[in-house]
């Protein structure tokens, strides 16, 4: 992936592997002041008037180009639900106020934007060709470990394909990586019930049974979920940006303690 700098000071990230507009926020750029969101925050709730936020969502539509009236980008739930989008649903999450909530979108409408929020777990960008060749739907998905592990991304493939898709290009973007990612025996267990042991012992890796820390990657897990799904290996671009390493250029949850802003990862509908 590359990093593009915006004449208006933003920087972010865009796949070459994907022709749809696109980009993955970094924390560089925004109006925000307050030292734990400056500068590019791009959620609500995490300390920046709203009128801030929505301030640095224009600045960003701007530098990526798309419009920030026609984003869909819901409250997250850390779920597997993917919802098909339109029209109908356009400005919902920061423009107006949202009727649903969900974790991932597929859209074939043109002109309309999706977007998810993360500020450490795993942003997914995906766009569909048809058998025409040319792109017949975009989605995104905000993968959690508990997403991740409930298949949000082969869920969003499969609504993909019910529009037409036959061919998938998916960039993934900057996430923690699995050696920041520490967690203990109790998320081992909460995984092997959703994935089984097998699986768990391929993603979960115990380093050190003395210190009882354990590590995972859901980057990795993401893709080969993907591949296993029918993607080819080629047509998936991930960036190797780790937002817990590079605490000047995104937000982490993890670095921070939880008191961090947002970044959000957008694609566009030709």
């Amino acid at each position: 992936m590359k990093l593009v700098k915006a004449e208006n000071q933003i920087e972010f990230l865009c796949s070459e592997k994907i022709e749809s507009i696109h980009a993955f926020s970094t924390r560089v750029g925004g109006v925000s002041e307050l030292t734990h969101t400056a500068s590019l925050n791009l959620a609500f709730g995490r300390g920046d008037e709203r009128e801030t936020v929505l301030k640095n969502l224009s600045i960003f539509a701007s530098a990526v180009g798309f419009d920030a009236e026609k984003l869909v980008s819901v409250h997250q739930i850390h779920s597997a639900d993917v919802r098909v989008v339109d029209n109908s649903h356009a400005g919902q999450g920061y423009i107006i106020k949202e009727d649903f909530e969900c974790d991932g979108y597929v859209t074939n409408t043109s002109g309309l934007a999706v977007g998810v929020k993360t500020a450490d777990c795993v942003p997914i960008l995906m766009e569909g060709y048809g058998e025409s060749g040319d792109v017949c739907c975009v989605g995104a998905a905000h993968a959690g470990w508990r997403g991740t592990v409930s298949g949000i991304a082969v869920k969003c493939l499969e609504k993909m394909r019910t529009l037409g898709t036959v061919r998938v290009r998916i960039a993934i973007g900057p996430a923690i990586c699995g050696k920041c990612f520490e967690v203990r025996a109790d998320f081992y267990d909460a995984v092997s019930e959703i994935l089984g042991a097998e699986l768990t012992e391929k993603y979960v890796l115990h380093d050190d049974k003395k210190t009882g820390v354990w590590h995972t990657d859901l980057r990795r897990m993401n893709k080969d979920f993907l591949v296993s799904a029918g993607v080819d290996e080629r047509d998936i671009d991930i960036s190797e940006d780790c937002t817990c390493c590079l605490p000047e250029r995104y937000f982490s949850h993890r670095y921070s303690g939880g008191k961090r802003g947002t970044q959000l990862s957008v694609i566009v509908m030709p």
